[in-house]
């Protein structure tokens, strides 16, 4: 009885700190249906700013309890200033574009934002002192519970009563919700929405900041706070419903409740329950608990991709050989380079296949993967295993690999067929964290953090052949593509990307389609995962981490989505960025994120989309004929 207390008290006050995240979150969406990736990073920013005032600018201040609160308010007023500085920068920039230009856009921000704060608070964790007043505990029975947190328990109602009163109340709270609804017809009525879109970015950064400051006297302030807290802030918000706060309150209730009493359980499998409990919502409600439909989110003014053709096809075949050989000659110069330009090439053509098989889905399925990264673990932990366990030689190991992939993506793919859009990336996301969550803790099975190392698919001697294989196996994913986009059944798929209702009508069995392309495309990530494991020997959890699937994402959209070479061009220049970035920068990835802000806004169609338009700009017109009769 007194555990079952504390542990839902615990729950409630966790509660609190997802509840102001997800409360920022869908304030930022509802207004610029835009999903904010780097929303941790201002959680962080609140945290480091006041956890450095308190402990080493104005160490007076962590003593008295109003100082105390002010440096906390403080802290949230930074996050909510860097906030619109990046709603001026980037997010208005973004207004209008698909969500997954807006999820990688906002994934560079928090690169950026993240070696900003490493520059400017140092890499080391700060420990700032306890909020002076509220030290001690309660007695439960047995147990004691800080009065802290009990604090924090009641903050969560009070927060979510004010931001009732400010939407429904408040002129300007009005004008939000209104903006909400159709951004469209408020402008028509006089009204500028770029204040509404400026406010509702403070205002949702600063409730990230605040959250992250309370968490001081819990936990000390680091630089690894926002991935920690975003993946479980989307959990909340996905579930509750985007843009619904109503919504995010009962989501992270229910999240908070159900990680308090997993760790007490299932103390080894926490994060799967959480994502588990995310997925079965989504499975049953693929709008969340409170959310919209999808298509009347699109008519609120949510954005759908327009239908695009996917280039490059009309290329002959001179061409596509001339191209194919142009690849093979840079796989061969990088291997007369020497040891680090082999390996620098071999990432780059494994990255390459792992991008074609997320390029397929999105392309022609419209498809939209943010946990990519499970297939592309369980190809390589499936080659691993094999070769560890029962000595599988390399083909072997991989097709166990695309095996275990292809079974994963048979039972998940029915889920996918009922979401799309955010809900879909979110639901992969939650495949990639319960395989990531396995990898890490099954320790008998996978070692844990430790990986599994010392495997030995490849050989020294057999390194070539192995190089020359992964360079085979790149040019027959892009001839893969090439080939499936120009058939009967690509066109059918693009159909039911384009105007599902009317593809269903037709006859063409949509769902079916998404499906078949699902697995298919899992089961080239899970033959992307084998050569990795055999390219480097090892697998790690990382395998499946965000990151991971971050660079597909990345891979795809900065060579074009709808450039059959754009996964190519896009794993070169990632590959040859970041090494060469990590060896020259410090703050590279600080760079990295810069440059994938500045791909998504100036060339949203991609490297190869910019090249083509930069050639149809330069190309002269041709002259118009003179009408008859003209004056």
């Amino acid at each position: 009885m007194t555990f079952s207390v504390v542990q839902l008290l615990g729950g409630l006050s966790y509660a609190t700190t997802l509840f102001l995240m997800a409360a920022g979150l869908t304030l930022i969406f509802g207004v610029t249906r835009i999903v904010n990736f780097a929303h941790g990073s201002f959680f962080m920013l609140g945290a480091l700013f006041t956890a450095h005032w308190v402990t080493n600018w104005f160490p007076a201040w962590g003593d008295s309890p109003p100082l105390y609160l002010i440096a906390m308010l403080l802290g949230a007023a930074c996050a909510g200033l860097a906030g619109a500085v990046a709603e001026f920068l980037l997010l208005r920039r973004l207004a209008g574009a698909p969500e997954l230009y807006q999820l990688v856009a906002t994934f560079g921000l928090s690169l950026a934002l993240h070696d900003a704060m490493q520059w400017g608070f140092g890499p080391d964790e700060v420990f700032a002192p306890r909020f002076p007043g509220l030290k001690g505990s309660v007695q439960i029975g047995e147990e004691f519970f800080p009065v802290y947190q009990l604090v924090m328990i009641a903050l969560g109602p009070l927060v979510w009563g004010g931001l009732h009163l400010l939407l429904q109340r408040s002129r300007f709270g009005q004008r939000l919700r209104a903006a909400t609804q159709d951004r469209g017809m408020l402008a028509a009525l006089g009204v500028n929405p770029k204040p509404l879109m400026l406010g509702a970015v403070v205002l949702g950064c600063a409730l990230a900041g605040l959250g992250g400051a309370l968490q001081l006297p819990r936990e000390p302030a680091h630089l690894q706070m926002d991935t920690n807290v975003i993946v479980e802030t989307f959990v909340v918000v996905v579930t509750g419903g985007l843009g619904s706060i109503g919504g995010a309150f009962v989501a992270a209730l229910l999240i908070g409740l159900v990680h308090a009493f997993g760790t007490a359980i299932f103390p080894q499998a926490t994060l799967v329950i959480v994502f588990l409990t995310m997925a079965v919502v989504l499975v049953f409600r693929p709008q969340g608990l409170h959310g919209v439909a999808l298509a009347t989110l699109d008519s609120a003014g949510g954005v759908r991709e327009a239908a695009q053709k996917f280039r490059g096809l009309l290329l002959g075949r001179r061409w596509l050989l001339a191209m194919a050989a142009a690849l093979a000659l840079l796989a061969g110069l990088a291997w007369l380079g020497g040891p680090y330009w082999q390996t620098l090439a071999a990432d780059a053509l494994i990255l390459m296949i792992f991008g074609i098989s997320l390029q397929a889905m999105m392309a022609l399925g419209g498809l939209v993967s943010f946990g990519h990264a499970a297939f592309f673990a369980l190809g390589g932990y499936g080659a691993a295993l094999s070769h560890s366990l029962w000595g599988a030689s390399l083909p072997l190991a991989l097709a166990v690999g695309c095996g275990a992939a292809l079974l994963v993506a048979a039972v998940f793919g029915a889920a996918v067929v009922r979401s799309a859009g955010v809900y879909l990336a979110m639901l992969s996301l939650a495949l990639a964290q319960v395989i990531w969550a396995t990898a890490t803790q099954w320790v008998s099975l996978t070692g844990g953090d430790n990986g599994l190392i010392g495997l030995t698919l490849v050989s020294e001697a057999g390194r070539p052949l192995f190089y020359a294989l992964l360079l085979a196996l790149a040019l027959l994913s892009v001839f893969f593509l090439r080939f499936l986009s120009r058939s009967v059944t690509g066109a059918a798929l693009q159909a039911g990307r384009d105007v599902p209702l009317r593809a269903a009508a037709s006859g063409l069995p949509v769902s079916w389609l998404n499906y078949r392309i699902f697995v298919e495309s899992a089961v080239l990530a899970g033959l992307a995962g084998g050569l990795f494991a055999a390219h480097k020997g090892a697998v790690f959890p990382s395998l499946a981490a965000v990151s991971t699937s971050v660079d597909a994402l990345l891979v795809v959209l900065l060579g074009g989505v709808h450039q059959l070479w754009g996964a190519v061009v896009g794993s070169v220049v990632l590959s040859y960025l970041g090494a060469e970035l990590g060896r020259e920068v410090t703050y590279w990835r600080g760079l990295l994120g810069l440059f994938i802000m500045l791909i998504m806004v100036a060339a949203p169609s991609g490297l190869l989309g910019l090249l083509d338009r930069l050639r149809r700009i330069g190309r002269p017109r041709p002259l118009k004929r003179a009408v008859k009769g003209a004056g």
